[in-house]
């Protein structure tokens, strides 16, 4: 049974009241004028170190269920993808799943799953990629034994009969998922005009067909020996377990793994787009679509939070600007979507909006540069701008019910240590939100959300294909009936109907 988002808030975290002023008591305040309640501070308690061969490891116990999620970060993504070699990361996703030295074929999920796991994942995002299972915890030495074999010693199982088989199946997943689904193209689009070619961002994390079918063995091995090693990864063990004792399971199964190369730090200058671009774009769907999207702050600097917020203001659910303005009043929107999508080498702010049937693009990019004209001329009310507040943070705060998964304790610890260097960044990343004035997002609607500095991408149905005209069918012409040889010849009728 699915508990309350309060009362598990308070058993998953440490929640730290603010001290009274001038050490006075309840009682006493009790009898004053009322006093708005300060925000708890919220934490989540945690221990770091470092193996010798530079692996990070964060321990969070949580002993609300005999569970424990083990979520391990490479700190690796297209961000490190050569021009020509893009995808690498995500395939990796694939064969990370596919056996090592210890672990036969196809194994590793089958194995989890019997062990009665469940959070069985990986994914690849621009900045990072990562792996994680949520166990029993009599099974976390199982955990850990799978996720070091992968580390250490998939390379000792890694063939070109493997390698052709999973970029087969990445090649299927693009097919599946962006060129044969509607509208996927629009999207993939976007980012090519934000970013120039040969930039870690431009295009999908997935990669392209023709570089996913260059790949070579030898590229895919030493791509693996650059990143793939403890010293550029973190190991996040959060749940129900004994901090004294894991540290020598995973000294056990981690520490003899050598560590691999210094990772160069990536040096990418900023991209600025001073002039709009634009792209159009036809597809097998019913209905056109407007993409537009900006360059907006990076994750965790200022005006991060205050774009996400916005973003929530003009897209999220039937109270957001959008929603209201294009489906509600105007009647010629389907649906409306804005997001601040956060990176490391910039983020960024996009919104899509679906036409009505009988509604074209022009009617959709005309009201949405009205409402955003109305943000950046005025600030948000202030009752708005705390309702955007109270849809993030409920969210933040549901997604840390759990221990693993998706935005869990575990992956949320490792998060803010991908990015920041500090796993404890918790409260300060709350109170970047709770800070955020109505100024402030004018800000970023006025400076960030500016024409001239946006990209439009718009999906338009495939014109209706003309039939096939087919010329009229003509009666054969019968030649001359030719009389035969020696036959009498029959005179020809004049005009007047004499004989000639």
């Amino acid at each position: 049974m699915r508990r309350g988002l309060r009362s598990m808030a308070l058993c998953a975290l440490v929640l730290v009241p603010a001290a009274m002023p001038g050490g006075q008591r309840a009682e006493a305040r009790s009898k004053a004028a009322p006093v708005a309640k300060a925000m708890p501070r919220l934490d989540i308690p945690f221990s770091k170190y470092k193996l010798d061969n530079g692996l990070t490891v964060i321990l969070a116990e949580d002993h609300r269920l005999p569970l424990v999620a083990v979520d391990v970060w490479y700190h690796v993504g297209p961000i490190q993808e050569a021009p020509g070699r893009t995808g690498f990361a995500h395939l990796f996703e694939h064969l990370m799943f596919q056996g090592s030295k210890h672990i036969a074929d196809d194994q590793h999920f089958a194995l989890l799953e019997a062990a009665g796991a469940s959070m069985i994942n990986g994914t690849t995002d621009f900045d990072r990629t990562n792996y994680f299972e949520t166990v029993p915890r009599n099974q976390l030495e199982l955990a850990l034994w799978l996720e070091s074999d992968r580390m250490g010693f998939l390379l000792e199982t890694m063939t070109q009969d493997k390698l052709d088989n999973q970029r087969e199946v990445v090649q299927n997943e693009r097919r599946q998922s962006i060129e044969n689904v509607p509208y996927g193209l629009g999207e993939e689009r976007m980012f090519q005009l934000l970013y120039p070619k040969g930039h870690p961002y431009y295009g999908y994390v997935i990669g392209s067909h023709a570089d996913l079918e260059a790949t070579k063995l030898e590229d895919v091995v030493d791509f693996f020996k650059r990143y793939y090693a403890p010293s550029n990864a973190s190991l996040v063990i959060c749940g129900d377990f004994d901090a004294r004792t894991v540290k020598a399971t995973v000294a056990k199964y981690f520490g003899a793994i050598p560590a691999g190369p210094p990772v160069t730090p990536l040096v990418t200058p900023d991209v600025v787009i001073t002039k709009e671009k634009r792209a159009a774009l036809t597809d097998n769907v019913q209905l056109p679509r407007l993409y537009m999207a900006w360059l907006s702050p990076k994750i965790y600097q200022p005006g991060d939070a205050e774009a996400d917020l916005l973003a929530k203001i003009l897209g999220n659910g039937k109270s957001s600007r959008l929603y209201k303005r294009l489906v509600y009043d105007k009647k010629i929107a389907q649906d409306v979507a804005a997001q601040q999508y956060s990176l490391i080498l910039g983020s960024v702010f996009n919104l899509q909006v679906t036409a009505k049937p009988g509604h074209t693009l022009a009617e959709l990019e005309r009201e949405v540069d009205a409402v955003l004209a109305e943000l950046a001329a005025a600030p948000i009310p202030d009752d708005e701008l705390a309702r955007a507040k109270r849809i993030y943070e409920a969210g933040f705060l549901r997604a840390l019910e759990g221990i693993g998964g998706f935005g869990g304790k575990a992956d949320r610890l490792n998060q803010y240590e991908h990015y920041l260097g500090d796993p404890g960044w918790l409260g300060k990343d709350l109170a970047r939100y709770r800070d955020a004035t109505p100024a402030g997002l004018q800000a970023i609607a006025r400076d960030v959300l500016a024409k001239s500095k946006r990209v439009v991408v718009t999906v338009s149905p495939k014109p209706a294909a003309k039939p096939a005209v087919k010329p009229p069918v003509k009666p054969p012409v019968k030649p001359p009936v030719k009389p035969p040889v020696g036959a009498p010849v029959k005179p020809t009728p004049s005009k007047t109907g004499g004989a000639k």
